[in-house]
């Protein structure tokens, strides 16, 4: 038996977007970027960004939808969802012709960070967070995008 998870906390990029599979099943997706700052070995700080493309089911996804917000901080836990011809991320070329690549989560459980006036969740905060529901399992491969 093989087990694989993964856990971020980031940032939404833009509001999400919620939609339907066509039995029913809801589904939203939204953008999280993780970032983090070091010194390099010549004594520059640098700033890196990681972004994440997020799928959340069932009624995690309405919750999420509901709630959160472009800026909106986040905790995913989650699987990587590998892309179907590579086994890897999903990789594409972008309109100015050079290549890109995404990390795709599903995710399974959701946790709303940040403060209270923030808009990410109702009486939000490090001490006093929100877990969205869990993810309804069976559905991933509905994903309408």
């Amino acid at each position: 038996m093989s087990y694989q998870k993964i856990t971020i906390v980031g940032n939404l990029g833009r509001d999400p977007e919620m939609r339907y599979t066509p039995g029913g099943q809801a589904v939203t997706n939204f953008s999280v970027a993780s970032n983090r700052q070091y010194t390099s070995s010549t004594g520059e700080k640098v700033k890196e960004t990681v972004w994440f493309r997020v799928s959340a089911w069932g009624r995690q996804a309405e919750t999420v939808n509901q709630f959160l917000k472009t800026g909106s901080q986040v905790l995913v836990e989650g699987r990587l969802t590998p892309d179907k011809a590579s086994g890897g991320p999903r990789i594409w070329t972008r309109q100015d012709g050079t290549p890109a690549s995404s990390f795709e989560i599903t995710a399974e459980r959701v946790v709303f960070l940040g403060g209270r006036g923030d808009g990410s969740a109702p009486g939000g905060g490090p001490d006093n967070y929100q877990s969205a529901p869990m993810m309804d399992d069976g559905f991933e491969d509905e994903i309408p995008f």
